[in-house]
């Protein structure tokens, strides 16, 4: 509960008002009217650890005490409210020379509700709106820079990975054509060898009947 109270005061008397907590600040409420200026002014006044914040003009003050979480900038946004509804009252004309609370009744509701408001779901102010805006878009951004990040590396990857086939390929076709030749030589090697053999049997056959020295065959 950052709005502790607010009322709506001509000169140092006092409307109408709402108190959201139990505590009395009558006596620092009272402290304060007095030394707000009859000119048109607006302050911000520190007690405690509470902020009272105020708007003088044309004779009435509109003042709300809030906790120092609240800022300035949220109060006096309330403030302006508060304003716009009391002189949207009728009887805000003719409270000229009214005694104490005599509006009570008749808008300390509106204070009420008003208060509650800004407790409970407090409006966004148009700073706070394009700051929230600009931190979307800030968001984005850097959510599309680690896109763009995350995809250099997976084409770095893909290249890194390229480059490893292209290299497997290579070795396997020097390996291929290491292979090829070795199958060649051995195979040429059999073709030899079975030549050599075959030279030998048919030695040994023509020996068994011709002799060692083929001599001994008989001439057709």
């Amino acid at each position: 509960m950052s709005f502790v109270h607010a009322l709506v005061a001509e000169g140092a008397t006092i409307l109408a008002e709402h108190k959201a907590g139990k505590r009395d600040f009558s006596q620092a409420t009272h402290a304060i009217l007095s030394k707000i200026p009859p000119n048109n002014s607006k302050l911000t006044y520190v007690w405690e650890n509470y902020l009272f914040h105020y708007v003088s003009e044309d004779g009435f003050v509109y003042l709300v005490m809030t906790e120092e979480v609240a800022g300035r900038r949220l109060p006096f946004g309330f403030l302006a409210e508060l304003q716009q509804k009391f002189l949207s009252t009728p009887s805000s004309s003719a409270s000229g020379g009214s005694s104490s609370h005599s509006m009570q009744a008749s808008f300390g509701p509106t204070i009420a509700t008003l208060m509650h408001l800004y407790n409970t779901n407090p409006p966004v102010d148009e700073l706070t709106r394009a700051q929230n805006e600009l931190n979307h878009v800030k968001d984005i951004m850097v959510q599309n820079v680690e896109q763009i990040l995350s995809r250099g590396e997976r084409i770095e990857l893909l290249v890194d990975k390229t480059d490893v086939m292209a290299g497997q390929a290579t070795m396997f076709r020097r390996g291929a054509r290491t292979v090829r030749h070795q199958m060649w030589w051995k195979n040429t090697k059999i073709l030899i060898l079975s030549f050599f053999v075959a030279l030998i049997l048919l030695y040994l056959l023509a020996a068994h009947f011709c002799g060692a020295t083929l001599g001994h065959c008989p001439i057709p």
